[in-house]
C-alpha cells in the first residue's frame, strides 16, 4: 500500500543545520510533504527552509517544541507523519527503515537510540530511568522515551493532540499514551548524531518536567498504578508503627489510626480516579 508521507520539523535557530538536512531529505524522500514549524526563530531558519521549497509554518513567538510538533501535525497531509529533530541528530537514511517497520501493523514506529548516541553520561543515565518508570506505569517494554525520531498513523496521533504539552516532552507523552489506548508500539535501533548547535534542553528543569508528565499520563490512563503502591505504603507503615506502639506501649495511638485512615483515603481517590478515567476513555474510544 502506498502512502502519502509527511515529514515535519520543529525548529527553532537550526539554520546551520537545516542547510544541509533539507538536501538530505529531499533526497532520500523525494515525494514527501517536508514541513519545517519555525517555532519564533532569531536566525534564518524559516528563509532558508523557504530557499529550499518546502513548507514552512512560522509561530510568532516561541510556544515550544510540542506546540511545533501539533502545528505540524495539523496542517501535515500525509497519513503517515514522520517526526524528526532538525538539529542534523536524526539521519534521513533511516526514514526508509521506519517505514517498513510500521508497515508491519505498527501504530507508531520509535526510533530507539543507541547508547553512544547519548548526549552525555548523566543524559544517558536520566533516559534509562525514565524508560524503566514509564515501563512500570504503562506495563510494556518503553525502549527510548524520549526519542523525537518516529513514524506514526496521523488519525491516531491526532487523537491525542489535546494531550500534548507546548513544551518537552511530548516523545513521553505520545508514547505513554498509545500504549495505555491499546495502539501497537514498535522501536527501531538508531545511531543519532552529534546535534548542530547548542541544545534548548535544560537538564535540571526539563528533567523534573519529564518526571511530571509520565507521572500525569500514568494518572490519567492508570491511577491504580500510582495510588494503589502508595496507598500500600501508608498501610504498611501504620501496621508497623502500631506493632511498634502496640508491644511498648499496650495502646493504639492516634498516628497509627492517621496511617491507616491516610492509605484508605489514598486507595479510594485511585479507585474513583480509575472509574472517571473508565469513563473517560470509553467515552472518547466511541467517538
Amino acid at each position: 500500500m502506498t502512502h502519502k508521507i509527511s515529514i515535519i520539523l520543529p525548529c527553532k535557530n537550526e539554520a546551520g543545520s537545516l542547510k544541509t538536512l533539507l538536501p538530505e531529505l529531499q533526497r532520500y524522500q523525494p515525494h514527501a510533504e517536508i514541513i519545517v514549524v519555525d517555532d519564533g526563530s532569531t536566525d534564518d531558519s524559516a528563509q532558508i527552509a523557504m530557499q529550499h521549497g518546502v513548507q514552512v509554518v512560522s509561530h510568532p513567538y516561541s510556544k515550544g517544541n510540542g506546540a511545533a510538533i501539533k502545528t505540524g501535525a495539523r496542517v501535515a497531509q500525509g497519513d503517515i507523519l514522520i517526526f524528526m529533530d532538525a538539529d542534523g541528530q536524526h539521519q534521513p537514511v533511516d526514514i526508509a527503515r521506519l517505514l517498513e517497520k510500521i508497515e508491519q501493523n505498527y501504530d507508531m514506529v520509535v526510533g530507539a537510540r543507541d547508547s553512544g548516541s547519548q548526549a552525555s553520561f548523566s543524559r544517558g543515565c536520566a533516559n534509562r530511568f525514565y524508560n524503566w518508570l514509564a515501563t512500570w506505569m504503562v506495563g510494556h517494554l518503553i525502549e527510548d522515551l524520549t526519542s523525537g525520531f518516529r513514524a506514526v498513523r496521523a488519525e491516531k496521533f491526532r487523537e491525542f493532540l489535546h494531550l500534548l504539552p507546548n513544551t518537552f516532552s511530548y516523545p513521553s507523552t505520545i508514547t505513554m499514551a498509545f500504549f495505555r489506548a491499546g495502539y501497537s508500539v514498535g522501536y527501531l535501533p538508531i545511531t543519532a548524531l552529534q546535534r548542530v548547535g547548542k541544545s534548548h534542553i535544560k537538564p535540571l528543569r526539563d528533567g523534573l518536567r519529564f518526571l511530571l508528565i509520565i507521572f500525569k499520563i500514568g494518572t490519567l490512563y492508570a491511577p491504580l498504578k500510582l495510588f494503589g503502591p502508595l496507598s500500600l505504603s501508608f498501610f504498611l507503615l501504620g501496621l508497623g508503627y502500631y506493632a511498634y506502639t502496640f508491644t511498648s506501649m499496650n495502646r493504639f495511638t492516634n498516628m497509627g489510626a492517621l496511617l491507616f485512615i491516610t492509605a484508605m483515603l489514598v486507595f479510594l481517590i485511585g479507585l474513583v480516579s480509575e472509574q472517571i478515567t473508565q469513563i473517560l476513555y470509553s467515552r472518547n474510544a466511541k467517538e
